[in-house]
């Protein structure tokens, strides 16, 4: 069972952080004995919407004059941060206490999730085995506490974000990450999209029990939701060691977070902060959390001024320039053709995943990419100017919009919060 739990309509920044700190009364008490090291794993600036940041910091400053405190933002692949950034997500935690996760040179192994597993939980569309290289800081050093700290949304990869993804994919290897996301791509997208268990997860969850079941840890989950007012507020904290934990706040943001549309949506205007989004990596969760709800021959349109570069490395960002955005049967045939493409494989199920099957369109306003570059990996391109000028985010209301000159549009200004969806399509899902 989780340690305890707190559910509002809304909570405040110090209702939280009081939560925060009854977490650190409680790990006191069940582990007996004293902190001496803590390691402190929250998300990284993809997710600063959630606060995770802000209850980084008060744990940290809590924790930091009695013991050794470090933090590792569970970067996976991401590009990792600026301390400029970090004092941005983690306010005033010293920037040398907050360590850097290399995916490639950092990690240990494990363990290994058997093919024959990954196969019967994907129903044979996979059947490779998952390696685990975890960071070998989290696995060799020695720690009296680890916190995982994060937000529960609905996910592509493992059908909601937090728990032992944190582990498996912010804090993973090269092979785990590449292996378990053409697992999650093959298995198909919108039959992981916000699922309680997903074969993926079912994986970690057996992972998770069987190499990491000696890790003091606990999870501090925070659930969001949309208040009256279109605030983006946190509705939910769930703190455990436990799967029940995980449950309990995917089943809260199952509720808060999913979108049941009326009718599909023939052209959707999705925001992409500038601060928190700066490739298409991971702005392309607009088409992630979006692609459910949109009619055949929608238009999907991403404004993301902050948008510089396609992936998180150059390595990455030189093979979508290359292969593109053109749909499962292109990217297989490219995959398995080709040896750079296989030796990245995180990238193909990337290009899976941000393509539209030539189902619906896919049109970004950048802030930093030009039009040729955006047209080069086969999405459409409007120049951000007019897309501000049209669609300005801060006059738009969240949800149907009629416009001035009488076009119907859905509004969404945060896509990464959340999961859009026809009833229908979520019916004729994969089980």
């Amino acid at each position: 069972m989780p340690w305890f739990w707190r559910e509002a309509d809304e909570l405040s920044r110090a209702e939280v952080d009081t939560l925060a700190l009854r977490l650190l009364d409680e790990a006191r008490v069940r582990i007996s004995k004293e902190l001496r090291r803590v390691l402190l794993l929250p998300p990284d600036l993809t997710r600063a919407h959630s606060g995770s940041g802000k209850i980084t910091e008060t744990l940290y400053n809590a924790l930091a004059p009695q013991c050794d405190v470090h933090v590792i933002p569970t970067l996976g692949q991401h590009v990792p941060h600026t301390a400029e950034q970090n004092r941005w997500v983690f306010g005033s935690i010293p920037n040398e206490r907050i360590h850097v996760h290399d995916w490639l040179a950092g990690v240990t192994r494990v363990g290994i999730i058997p093919g024959e597993m990954v196969s019967e939980a994907t129903g044979g569309v996979a059947d490779w085995d998952i390696p685990v290289d975890l960071n070998t800081s989290l696995m060799r050093e020695k720690w009296d506490l680890i916190i995982n700290i994060g937000h529960v949304v609905p996910h592509e990869v493992l059908g909601f974000a937090n728990h032992n993804k944190n582990y498996f994919i912010g804090l993973g290897g090269k092979e785990t990450i590449c292996t378990s996301h053409m697992a999650a791509a093959i298995y198909g997208i919108e039959n992981n999209l916000g699922k309680l268990i997903t074969p993926l997860r079912s994986c970690f969850n057996w992972a998770e029990k069987e190499f990491l079941s000696h890790l003091p840890d606990v999870y501090f989950q925070v659930v969001m939701k949309r208040s009256p007012d279109n605030r983006l507020v946190t509705c939910g904290v769930y703190v455990g060691d436990d799967l029940e934990t995980y449950l309990m706040a995917a089943r809260a943001s199952k509720k808060e977070n999913i979108t049941i549309v009326e009718k599909p949506i023939s052209k959707a205007v999705a925001v992409m902060q500038a601060d928190e989004f700066h490739s298409t990596w991971v702005a392309n969760k607009a088409v992630y959390r979006t692609r459910m709800a949109l009619a055949d021959g929608a238009d999907l349109l991403i404004i993301a001024p902050g948008l510089q570069r396609f992936g998180e490395q150059e390595s990455v960002d030189h093979l979508i320039r290359k292969y593109g955005y053109r749909g499962t049967p292109h990217t297989l045939k490219q995959y398995k053709e080709n040896s750079d493409l296989r030796e990245l494989a995180h990238a193909a199920a990337h290009l899976i995943h941000g393509s539209s099957e030539g189902r619906f369109t896919i049109s970004y306003a950048p802030g930093h990419l030009p039009k040729n570059e955006i047209e080069g990996v086969n999405y459409r391109y409007v120049p951000l100017d007019a897309a501000l000028a049209k669609y300005p985010p801060a006059k738009m209301k969240e949800g149907w919009i009629v416009m001035p000159d009488g076009e119907e549009v859905f509004f969404i200004s945060t896509p990464s919060s959340g999961l859009w969806a026809t009833q229908s399509r979520l019916d004729a899902r994969r089980e």
